[in-house]
């Protein structure tokens, strides 16, 4: 066939669009690695890091968790330095008057926010478990002492508690609280089960849960005690 005719020049079309597909082709698919755009770096697992080691001391793993996830457990109780404080009548008290029982010290402060925040759960807690054995002991750490403690109580509206203050400030030194609010545990020989430094809800089932296991620990040592 004459490369001149009608038919052959069809041919040649198509030959030549067919070349130009084939070559749009291998363009799309066959282009460099450098015109792919380079991977994000991917972050190691999680899984990889070393993890944390649990807070130390008794029922670490049952207790220290939820809302009481924060605190942190003495490796064993731990006696308290001796510290003062005035209770509603300005009569100077110690940790020591409240020997025999299961403790929480707060320690607050009328500009604390976190404070305020806390303390109706505080005032709850007292309410459905203060007793002889146990007892919420709030105490404001602030210059407002006595008379600014109890109208930051009357504001909050907390009923429950009693109205403690340490003016001086000497009890957060003295107890070694980096922050505030600092909640300490005790056990009935006054010394230091654990702390949680920051807010927390007090009146709820995993602090009841800490609570209840430190008041169970007491009743099972009292006989030792008593003989």
């Amino acid at each position: 066939m004459l490369p001149g005719t009608p038919k052959s020049t069809a041919l040649w079309a198509g030959a030549l669009a067919g070349l130009g597909a084939f070559a749009a082709l291998y363009v799309t698919l066959g282009r460099s690695d450098n015109a792919i755009p380079a991977l994000p770096a991917v972050p190691a697992s999680p899984e990889a890091a070393p993890a944390e080691p649990p807070p130390a001391g008794p029922g670490r793993n049952a207790l220290s968790q939820g809302q009481m996830a924060a605190f942190v457990f003495r490796q064993e109780p731990e006696v308290l330095p001796p510290v003062t404080f005035r209770d509603a009548a300005g009569r100077e008290r110690t940790l020591a008057d409240w020997h025999g029982k299961v403790v929480l010290l707060n320690l607050w402060a009328t500009w604390c926010v976190p404070c305020r925040k806390e303390m109706p759960g505080l005032d709850r807690l007292q309410g459905e478990l203060g007793s002889d054995a146990f007892e919420v002991l709030a105490v404001c750490v602030d210059r407002a002492g006595l008379p600014g403690a109890r109208k930051f109580l009357d504001e909050t509206g907390v009923g429950r508690l009693a109205l403690y203050a340490d003016a001086t400030q000497r009890m957060t030194s003295s107890l070694r609280a980096a922050g505030l609010p600092a909640t300490l545990l005790i056990d009935v020989e006054g010394r230091e089960i654990g702390r949680l430094l920051g807010p927390a809800e007090w009146a709820g089932a995993d602090a009841k849960r800490l609570i209840g296991a430190a008041l169970k620990r007491s009743l099972n040592a009292a006989p030792q005690r008593k003989s």
